[in-house]
């Protein structure tokens, strides 16, 4: 019985800065998704495993802000890394 090969890994980058919706800053399968993962864990920045969305955002072009029909998805990914994180959004924490 021969195996499948394993699809190529996959990652994107968003950024989000406290306004706007958050842009889509790397993409890329294989190697490139390999270096996206390593530099996140190098700077600690929490992961999110979705492959669902990550082929969504792939579609993204880079530097472009995500689309209105992926706003909550992604809103559901920041409210756990903020969560993670101990942070607030620049908005919330300017609200104080």
């Amino acid at each position: 019985m021969t195996k499948k090969p394993l699809p190529p890994k996959s990652a994107v980058a968003l950024r989000y800065n406290g306004t706007g919706a958050p842009r889509v800053t790397a993409q890329g399968e294989g190697y490139i998704a390999e270096q996206i993962l390593a530099l996140a864990d190098e700077h600690n920045i929490p992961l999110h495993k979705d492959a669902n969305l990550v082929q969504l955002l792939s579609q993204v072009e880079l530097g472009e802000e995500i689309p209105a029909s992926l706003y909550a998805a992604v809103a559901e990914v920041l409210s756990f890394v903020y969560l993670l994180s101990g942070k607030l959004p620049q908005q919330v924490t300017r609200e104080k």
